[in-house]
């Protein structure tokens, strides 16, 4: 046997294998940290952040549908650097500090929503999130785009699964904004601790309201749901019954609520549309 021979093919072959089987390294996306890095002794309760740049921010470029004006965002040097500014503020809190429900709440929806307008703006012109959502390879916004928060980076994910999901609140579902048309709609107003729960009840009854989100058909006895509902339904209860009664106070008719809260109909998920929340593109699409 030429075993020098077999010695370069197995060469090659640990090169080809290499070049189909990424590393670890290669896996992972490239992160961008957004935020700052703040001591411990700067660092300051959750209670006491001021989301006022993030709420006029919204006010100015955010509709009554959800829609935001990204081009025009994008435009303004001057509002990046002020989404810039609030989201160095979000760094200054102490996520472990005592600080009230509401606040912890209020924050990490902000926080949430804040950095997805961010990562959205960073790739725009784009048409859906999905286009920077790499499975394998390269850039996943969800996973790759980081807030620093008292010296922690935390992902969207991260936000999403360990901390708000946790907080034993359903309708942040219909509060936190993944850019995208069949996601809630993002409030044109920064959430407040002091309001909270009136917003949420609103964001939720408007959620319910598109059709695109829910339809009852009393026929048939059937409920079209958003997919949000089939992907989190463990957040709404352990059984349909008890999904059904969390949303029935939301939905859009009584016939629904009554429906939803005898458990008496069958369910079935809506397709969801990953396709950009931008103003540019709804108002093409209307005219």
């Amino acid at each position: 046997m030429n075993f020098s021979f077999f010695a370069g093919a197995l060469v090659a072959l640990g090169v080809v294998a290499g070049l189909l089987m990424p590393t670890a390294q290669a896996v992972a996306g490239p992160k961008i940290t957004v935020g700052k890095h703040v001591p411990p002794n700067a660092q300051v309760s959750i209670d006491r952040i001021d989301h006022r740049q993030w709420d006029a921010l919204l006010r100015r470029y955010v509709d009554a549908k959800g829609d935001v004006a990204y081009a025009q965002w994008k435009q303004s040097a001057q509002d990046q650097q002020v989404l810039a500014s609030y989201l160095a503020q979000l760094s200054t809190a102490n996520p472990d500090a005592q600080a009230s429900p509401a606040a912890k709440l209020a924050f990490w929806i902000n926080a949430y929503n804040a950095v997805t307008v961010h990562g959205i703006l960073r790739e725009y012109p784009t048409t859906s999130i999905r286009n920077h959502t790499a499975k394998l390879l390269g850039y996943n916004i969800w996973d790759d785009l980081l807030l620093t928060v008292g010296g922690k980076a935390y992902s969207l994910n991260q936000m999403e699964h360990e901390l708000l999901r946790k907080m034993g609140e359903p309708r942040i579902h219909f509060a936190i904004v993944c850019a995208s048309r069949s996601c809630p709609r993002l409030l044109a107003e920064a959430y407040d601790p002091t309001k909270l729960d009136a917003q949420l009840t609103t964001n939720t009854q408007n959620f319910f309201a598109n059709p695109g989100n829910f339809a009852f058909d009393p026929a048939r006895g059937s409920f079209q749901l958003s997919s949000i509902l089939d992907w989190f339904g463990e957040d709404f209860g352990s059984d349909q019954a008890s999904q059904l009664r969390k949303i029935a106070p939301y939905l859009p008719s009584r016939a629904a609520y009554d429906a939803a809260i005898a458990n008496s109909v069958s369910l079935s998920y809506l397709k969801y549309d990953w396709g950009l929340n931008d103003q540019a593109s709804a108002n093409s699409t209307n005219r």
